[in-house]
């Protein structure tokens, strides 16, 4: 079956076979856009061409999340989000990277603070549809973005011929807005080409990072933090330990534990103000299973009974804090968000992990602990070039980390902008 596409005045359609992104039996592409470029051709597809495969495999083998944490979250969240593939061909036709994108309805308000918010609500009765885009966001839709390897020169390639086909594609898939979603700083030199396109660059939500220079958690106590933080640790952990005892366990595939942790995930997505994905079952039985040997999931039980939970990746040396699950029950009497950072940062020590890298938000507890900001970039603009110049200003007012006044006590926070 077709899914109907709308198509601009340069773009056509395509179907060719592809290979399925999990599982072995061949599908058939639901819809191809082609668009026309000086550097040759952009397609996009909903799967994978089997005669690419290398090609997708190797243009995110530079990254921790490579082409199979891609497929997963195609697969378990694609009831959340229509996930595609650009692929960026040259003038020979020669596929020279494949691209992965999403759709997404995305509310605008999401990063304004409370009050702003709830007035919007009184609005939005009236008016459904206010601040809710249609968007193309190029990345992943479960963690931050990256631009494909070209495998014949540098970024360069990729960013100019992004810039050219992604709004002829916006437009035909009928998004009013294309946006390069959580790209890491170090995107900041190959993407600046976007600029000469239309784009704005705003700071999104920052991870955070610290580096495991110490022999072990005590040194990092006494070195690294200060005497008043170093003081209010210790008497958590005490009164941690005079309770019920927390036991870890670490385990590379989370198939037989997880209706225990999932339950403890659903519980920190309840309490989050800022919501993007909602991570399914399918999601953390697919890490285990295809990436076992980079992914880490730790748990923590009290007489038994999970009560902490952590998905990590180890790549090169860092570990990646992705996802944690608390029963809020017992977490905040336990200081179990405490307990399993302490057991996490020993445990990535003593495995040799050189960085520990964590997903953004709950900045408070990362500046006590002397975290670093990891700079995440959105590249914006909208499909209309009339409209761009404006929304280009903005933006600015409407970008989350400007009404969060703990990212700013961050010594780094400078290099957000």
């Amino acid at each position: 079956m077709h899914k109907q596409v709308y198509l601009s005045r340069d773009a056509t359609t395509l179907d060719f076979p592809v290979a399925p992104l999990v599982g072995d039996k061949p599908s058939q592409v639901e819809s191809i856009i082609a668009v026309e470029t000086k550097f040759g051709r952009a397609v996009v597809a909903n799967r994978i061409p089997a005669n690419e495969a290398e090609i997708w495999a190797h243009g995110l083998s530079h990254v921790a999340n490579d082409h199979r944490y891609y497929e997963l979250t195609h697969e378990s969240l694609n009831h959340q989000f229509e996930h595609y593939y650009l692929l960026l061909q040259d003038k020979s036709g020669a596929t020279r990277a494949i691209q992965p994108f999403l759709i997404v309805d995305q509310d605008l308000a999401t990063g304004l603070p409370g009050p702003i918010r709830s007035g919007l609500q009184a609005l939005r009765r009236r008016f459904p549809g206010t601040l809710y885009m249609r968007m193309l966001m190029v990345g992943c839709s479960a963690g931050e973005g990256h631009l494909a390897r070209d495998r014949k020169s540098d970024a360069g390639w990729v960013t100019r011929a992004l810039g050219e086909a992604l709004q002829p594609v916006a437009r035909a898939l009928r998004s009013g807005m294309i946006v390069f979603k959580d790209f890491p700083q170090s995107y900041r030199e190959p993407l600046a080409p976007l600029k000469k396109n239309g784009y704005a660059r705003v700071p999104s939500m920052p991870g955070s990072r610290l580096d495991l220079k110490f022999a072990n958690f005590e040194e990092y106590l006494a070195t690294r933090l200060s005497k008043k933080t170093r003081k209010n640790l210790r008497l958590k952990y005490r009164q941690a330990a005079a309770g019920p005892k927390t036991e870890m366990q670490v385990v590379s595939d989370v198939a037989p534990y997880i209706d225990e942790v999932f339950p403890l995930y659903q519980q920190v997505v309840r309490k989050s103000q800022y919501k993007f994905e909602e991570l399914t079952k399918s999601y953390f039985l697919n890490l285990g299973r295809t990436m076992q040997d980079r992914t880490v999931f730790f748990i923590w039980r009290q007489n038994g009974k999970a009560v902490a939970f952590s998905s990590c990746v180890v790549h090169e040396g860092v570990l990646r804090d992705h996802y944690i699950g608390l029963d809020y029950a017992v977490a905040l009497e336990a200081h179990l968000y405490f307990v399993t950072w302490r057991d996490i940062f020993t445990w990535a020590v003593e495995n040799g992990c050189h960085s520990y890298y964590s997903a953004p938000l709950n900045y408070e507890p990362k500046y006590h602990l002397r975290h670093d900001l990891v700079p995440l970039d959105l590249y914006v603009r909208t499909v209309n070039d009339w409209l761009n110049p404006f929304f280009g200003r903005v933006i600015r007012y409407l970008e989350p980390t400007r009404y969060d006044p703990m990212i700013r006590r961050f010594a780094n926070a400078h290099e957000l902008w």
